[in-house]
This record gives structure tokens, sequence and C-alpha cells, in this order.
């Protein structure tokens, strides 16, 4: 059956206070690696929050005005009248970058929300830095990923979907030939990205056990990881050409 690729997104999403607001439209299974609700759960929306990017003084940054990354999401989500199991990321990428996609195949779907800077980029594998120069930390340099889907996922199939995520995202990385920060090519992420995958709870819709390379659902996920983190990449190289 093919598969259609567009930009615009059916779930309900708003930005307000330098927030991305996700709403599922319902409660979801969800699997994360945010720093709020992060690991799996169960929730109803997902932040991205915007936060000012902190340069390195002498090597070191100093400490944020927001203290813990949680605690001050959990803050926000109750400030935008939202439960306090939101899941949250952060983020130094403005939201005026934020890129969506979605695919479909038949009755099934998925879209992602993405905001994309890669001036923290790294190689899997590369020894983490002692001290950063300040200008490899005081732009934007996170890949957040936030993707949905109306089918129901195993948690198997969960973690699939974030293996499947990942491998999109490199694979985009690797096409524009996006360097590490330390100068080595062959970037394949940065060191603070983040990836959250909601899906539909058993019973509300079709069941799948898998989710990986060869199924319909993780070609869907390719696809709109692909398109959100090529059109990001040019955005963020727009905005460091305006802010250089």
């Amino acid at each position: 059956m093919m598969m259609g690729l567009r930009s615009p997104v059916q779930t309900r999403f708003w930005v307000a206070q330098n927030t991305l607001v996700v709403d599922f439209g319902g409660r979801r299974r969800v699997l994360s690696s945010a720093p709020q609700g992060g690991g799996l759960t169960t929730a109803t929306h997902v932040l991205n929050h915007q936060v000012a990017s902190a340069p390195a003084v002498h090597g070191s940054r100093p400490a944020p005005v927001w203290g813990s990354p949680s605690r001050h999401l959990r803050k926000l989500a109750l400030a935008l009248g939202l439960d306090t199991d939101t899941v949250g990321l952060m983020t130094a990428v403005p939201m005026t970058q934020l890129v969506t996609a979605r695919a479909s195949s038949g009755n099934l779907w998925v879209e992602c929300f993405a905001t994309v800077g890669v001036t923290n980029a790294v190689r899997a594998g590369e020894w983490p830095a002692v001290s950063a120069s300040s200008q490899n930390v005081r732009r934007p340099g996170t890949i957040n990923l936030i993707l949905v889907t109306n089918a129901s996922l195993s948690n198997a199939a969960l973690v699939g979907a974030v293996q499947v995520a990942t491998e999109a995202k490199t694979g985009a990385l690797r096409d524009h030939a996006v360097p590490s920060c330390t100068a080595h090519p062959g970037a394949t992420g940065t060191g603070t990205d983040a990836v959250v995958m909601a899906c539909h709870r058993k019973g509300q819709s079709p069941w799948h056990l898998y989710s990986g390379t060869h199924t319909v659902i993780g070609a869907l996920i390719g696809r709109v990881v692909t398109a959100c983190v090529t059109r990001g990449l040019a955005k963020a190289k727009g905005w460091q050409e305006r802010h250089r």
C-alpha cells in the first residue's frame, strides 16, 4: 500500500510562553528520554520548552536560572493549566524553528514535531569533553523529536520506534555531512537529544508487536523523522547565519 507524506499534522498543538504544547487528545502510552516524565508512562500532553542557551565561562557553564529541569517543567505545566504528569523537554532552539510532518498508510498514521539544532553535535563514541569552548555551547544545539501515532504499540514496539527514529535522525545528519562540534566528521546526533514516542493504549486501536524498519509503521516513522530533521537542519543553518 502506498504511503503518503505531508507536512500539516492533525494532532492539536500550540505555542505559549516559548513552549510547544502537543495535545494527544486523551491519555496515551509514552516512552521517552525526557527530563520530565521520562521512561515508560502515560500522559495527555508533551511540552518542548525553550530556555536561554548558557555560554561557557572559562570552560564551564553557569548554573541555569531555572534549577532542576523536571521541577521547572512541572511548574510550567501547572502554569499552562496542564496535568503535572505531562512529559516535558527542554531546548535552546526557538519555537519559530519548529517543523512538523505527517505520514500515513491506510488508516495508520504517524506525526512528528521537531526542533533541530546541531552546534552541540557529536559522533556516538566520542569521549565527553572535560570542558567546551563558548563557541560550541552558546547557540542552540539539541534535536528534540516528538512522535505521535494512532497505533497501539507493545513495549518492544515502543523501543523499536525510538530505535527507528534514531536511525532516521542519524541518516539525515550523515546525508547532510553534519560534523561533530569537535571537528570530527560524521555526527550521529547531539549531546542533549531527546525523543518522545506516544501511542494509543491497548484496545484503543490495532495492536502492533513490532515497529522495525521492515514494518509499515517503522517506514512511516523513518519518513517523518527524516523529513523533519532535513527541514530542521535548513532552519538551523539559517538561524546560525543570522546570529553570527
